[in-house]
């Protein structure tokens, strides 16, 4: 991944959590139960999902690694590949969490302090310590580029039923864009904007004939991760 975008992280990663929450704080418990862009979530098993995303970057974060670094913010989504059995797990795993919040309102501040700490907690942090995350070792400034990118994907998917929500930030689609074309080996040959750039690269929306025949050979490796 770029430097400058590393270098960036810690911005980014408040930028794009920051403009989540925003979207977070004005929902309520009737439209918490709004179909979301992930299949088989409501809003709110979609927010339980990234209160738990949030929570892990905390442990990261205050998990010092002895090992050398084996993934980047780009290396690191390699192993993220479409994954039937898996996917309808985390799924079931996220919607039986959310249901335990009988009122959305919990679940919605709970998942707003822990996004506040995670930022607060980003900003204090030397980017370039070892951290341990999933099995894998990572500096601060790439594990906080994943969680940009991840929440501003999400942010995506968040605002699907919420058409006057905020968009995503637009340092989380930078983001976003500098991952993809890592992950495909070069920019991305299509005049997409950010926004569907994302939904395209981790098959949110299908690929076009005309798309597919402009990516050539690399079409087929579309969804890039999911």
């Amino acid at each position: 991944m770029d430097g400058h975008v590393e270098n960036g992280a810690v911005e980014a990663v408040g930028s794009a959590y920051g403009a989540f929450s925003d979207v977070v704080r004005g929902v309520g418990d009737e439209q918490s139960w709004t179909p979301s862009g992930c299949t088989g979530w409501a809003v709110r098993d979609l927010v339980f999902h990234c209160l738990a995303d949030a929570q892990r970057g905390l442990v990261a974060l205050h998990s010092p690694a002895e090992g050398p670094v084996d993934r980047d913010a780009v290396t690191y989504w390699r192993e993220w590949q479409p994954d039937a059995v898996g996917a309808a797990h985390g799924r079931r795993w996220s919607r039986v969490g959310a249901s335990m919040f009988l009122d959305f309102g919990q679940l919605r501040e709970l998942y707003l302090e822990t996004a506040a700490a995670l930022v607060l907690a980003a900003g204090r942090a030397d980017t370039g310590l070892r951290i341990g995350t999933q099995g894998r070792v990572l500096t601060v400034g790439n594990l906080l580029t994943t969680l940009a990118v991840e929440a501003t994907i999400h942010h995506l998917d968040l605002i699907v039923g919420l058409p006057d929500a905020r968009r995503p930030s637009g340092a989380g689609l930078a983001c976003v864009r500098a991952t993809l074309d890592g992950l495909l080996g070069r920019a991305v040959p299509m005049d997409w904007d950010g926004e569907h750039y994302a939904r395209a690269a981790t098959g949110r929306v299908p690929l076009t004939d005309p798309e597919r025949h402009r990516l050539g050979a690399d079409a087929e490796r579309f969804p890039l991760f999911s």
